[in-house]
């Protein structure tokens, strides 16, 4: 696909690293076909944001054939592709109402999709817990995301977190950057791969005391934004050249 006709380079630069977004899911395992989401602000005033061309694969997904909406839903951009309107509901809600979520990425990990089913939730038995349980909520389940009086509550569950666990569904990020976005969902994702793994062990798990939980805020804060995600995010780049290139056609 060719780069969309009048396209803002501050736009293209959000549409570089989105597609970058998706890939990454892709190579780190953490797709599940054509059927979960991540998206991004159009920069400007027209509220508009870039999804995914629902019937492509994340590892085939480029920065000139993400699909431009507005925040009903309809294309503002020619595409051959439409978009999944549980993604749209989802996505749309969020943006809507945080200013701060730049770029929405919503997953439907084995790992992630276990934990959300457990009452309890995230548990904090490990240092890569610590940093989602400075900001983490929780959405009921209420079937397949389809019912646009669900944004109502979501954004309530969601409060000023910017990661949620959607019960019996997956995993939400939100960030004002790619690299935040990602980060965020790199540690929940790891965390709950790691409560699946040490509850299969079948022994009595460590809980981390009350007091370090405490005092964790303003250290996710600097290794969850700032210092840590900025960093990260220049190699992941480099391992797309390496191991996918083209996200940015």
């Amino acid at each position: 696909m060719a780069k969309p006709d009048n396209c803002a380079p501050e736009e293209w630069a959000v549409r570089c690293d989105l597609a970058a977004l998706y890939r990454l899911a892709a190579l780190h395992g953490w797709d599940d076909l054509i059927f979960t989401h991540i998206s991004a602000r159009v920069p400007g005033p027209e509220h508009h944001f870039l999804i995914n061309p629902y019937g492509m694969m994340f590892e085939e997904i480029t920065a000139s054939s993400l699909v431009k909406v507005d925040q009903a839903g309809e294309k503002v951009a020619p595409s051959d592709y439409n978009v999944n309107p549980a993604g749209f509901i989802i996505h749309s809600a969020v943006h809507e109402a945080r200013e701060d979520a730049k770029f929405v990425m919503h997953l439907h990990t084995v790992a992630g999709v276990a934990v959300s089913t457990q009452r309890e939730g995230l548990l904090p038995i490990s240092q890569h817990s610590l940093f989602p349980l400075a900001s983490l909520s929780y959405h009921g389940y209420e079937g397949v995301a389809l019912n646009p009086d669900e944004k109502v509550r979501l954004v309530a569950d969601l409060g000023n977190t910017s990661l949620m666990m959607l019960r019996n569904h997956g995993l939400l990020t939100l960030g004002r950057s790619a690299a935040d976005t990602f980060l965020k969902m790199f540690m929940l994702q790891r965390a709950c791969e790691i409560q699946i793994a040490a509850q299969a062990g079948g022994g009595e798990l460590i809980r981390i005391p009350q007091q370090i939980l405490a005092g964790i805020r303003a250290q996710s804060d600097k290794v969850m934004r700032g210092s840590g995600a900025e960093l990260a995010w220049p190699g992941l780049l480099r391992r797309l050249a390496r191991q996918n290139p083209g996200h940015d056609d």
